[in-house]
């Protein structure tokens, strides 16, 4: 019965073509559009979602990308353009025909036209903003109007609303009746006369309530508001830390003027985590695979630069001991240990330090206790690879005394490290430099300079 049962199993591995982008399909788009086949172009990419086709466009290169562009043809949706990578985004909006970038921005919330204007050149940026009906393009320009990153560039203006007065009855017959509904919305913002918000009513809560229920007495307990010109990191963090759906956007004068929903904020989030994970290591925001290709290496050969220089700066360290080393050609063998541990050890305490600020775990107030916790750890891995590795020279070498020295060079290597990766972010911080982008090379250097210092000069003390 158990090989029958093992042969009449159904096979619960998804087929590699069940993905959305699977290389079939990218291969069957591609030869459709070699073929100019645009049906059977339309029939590969109809399934897939706005986010798919965007990765596509981003995949292939700069010329099958014209052509398939070319070849979609009015079937081009507009939340491809606010999918796409900013680096390509612009190439793609030039590719398209004026009338179907009209008809595909037309589709588009305000927030997300905000987000597809605000980096095009002037020409591009007037073009599509005169697509647009004559209120549309006011909202959008008064959201261009406010600071970059703000909560004012992230909100988009499509909101509902209702007076704090109405009742559950109310509301429904205004949904009803109204033809200018958004797409998804979370909540019922009610406001005060003055246009002040002050409360949120969960949509379920209006659909699951009695018509003469006040909306006044179903509203949430949370109610959180932003300004206009608070910064959409601030905004993204109250979302994950209050655990948000959507919030209101007040003007200056506590007026509401937009909505904030979750899947723009966790957007922030996800944006500045990939841009921790390109800065620490030493790559700007167009530094990734779909970056200019000049843009790219100028990006890159900058903090290579600085690298070089650090670099140079631990040369001079060893140079001053080549006396030392002549004599004991050991040390030139154990030298690269010693610096490789310490980088390691740096880049741990670096990149958890980096990402506590990022989530303001690590504050002022808990400095001191995370500096001695990060010293502990340091110095207990010190101890035990300064162990290890004072048995491996002693056998390797046979010279007690430089069994010694590693050790102790291990030690304040990793103490050092330790420091560093956590100070140095914290520093930067403080002098409003952007800790993932500025730490690698501080902390390398450290590192680096301690290490060798430590191992070489402590050897030059005892062995020679």
């Amino acid at each position: 019965m158990a090989d029958a049962d093992e042969d009449t199993a159904p096979d619960t591995s998804a087929p590699e073509d069940d993905a959305p982008l699977s290389r079939p399909r990218i291969g069957r788009i591609m030869e459709a559009v070699e073929a100019q086949d645009r049906e059977r172009l339309w029939a590969e990419t109809e399934p897939l979602h706005a986010a798919d086709i965007a990765d596509l466009l981003e995949q292939i290169g700069s010329g099958d990308r014209r052509r398939l562009i070319a070849l979609y043809g009015q079937e081009f949706d507009g939340d491809i353009l606010s999918e796409l990578d900013e680096s390509i985004r612009e190439e793609v909006i030039g590719l398209l025909q004026p009338d179907v970038l009209a008809d595909a921005v037309r589709e588009l919330e305000s927030d997300d036209v905000v987000d597809l204007v605000e980096d095009l050149e002037d020409d591009q940026q007037e073009a599509i903003l005169g697509i647009l009906a004559a209120p549309d393009r006011l909202a959008v320009q008064q959201s261009l109007t406010y600071p970059e990153y703000s909560a004012g560039r992230l909100m988009q203006r499509e909101v509902v609303m209702a007076p704090e007065h109405w009742t559950v009855g109310d509301m429904i017959d205004f949904m009803r009746r109204s033809e200018t509904l958004p797409e998804q919305f979370y909540h019922v913002i009610l406001v005060d006369p003055r246009l002040h918000p002050v409360g949120n009513v969960m949509l379920g809560r209006v659909m699951a309530s009695r018509r003469d229920t006040a909306l006044s007495r179903i509203m949430e307990e949370t109610f959180h508001t932003f300004a206009v010109t608070d910064p959409e990191s601030d905004v993204a963090y109250a979302f994950n830390q209050y655990h948000l759906i959507s919030a209101p956007v007040v003007d200056e004068a506590g007026r509401l003027v937009g909505v904030i929903t979750i899947d723009d904020a966790m957007s922030v989030l996800d944006e500045e985590h990939e841009e921790d994970i390109l800065r620490l290591a030493g790559v700007g925001e167009e530094g990734g695979l779909s970056g200019r290709l000049l843009e790219t290496i100028r990006d890159r050969s900058i903090w290579l630069f600085v690298n070089l220089l650090t670099a140079i700066l631990a040369s001079v360290v060893i140079e001053q001991f080549a006396d030392t080393i002549d004599r004991m050609v050991a040390l030139a063998v154990l030298m690269p240990i010693v610096a490789s541990m310490g980088g390691n050890a740096g880049t741990q305490t670096m990149t958890v330090a980096v990402r506590a600020l990022a989530t303001r775990d690590l504050t002022a107030r808990n400095a001191l206790r995370i500096i001695g916790r990060e010293i502990t750890v340091g110095a207990a891995n010190g101890t035990l690879f300064g162990i290890i590795m004072a048995g491996v020279v002693g056998l390797w070498f046979g010279v007690p005394v430089l069994a010694g020295v590693i050790a102790l060079a291990m030690l304040l290597t990793l103490i050092a490290a330790a420091l560093g990766g956590i100070v140095i972010p914290m520093a930067l911080e403080k002098l409003k430099i952007d800790p993932a982008l500025a730490s690698g090379p501080f902390v390398t250097t450290i590192t680096d300079v301690v290490g060798f210092f430590a191992f070489l000069g402590l050897a030059s003390l005892v062995l020679l």
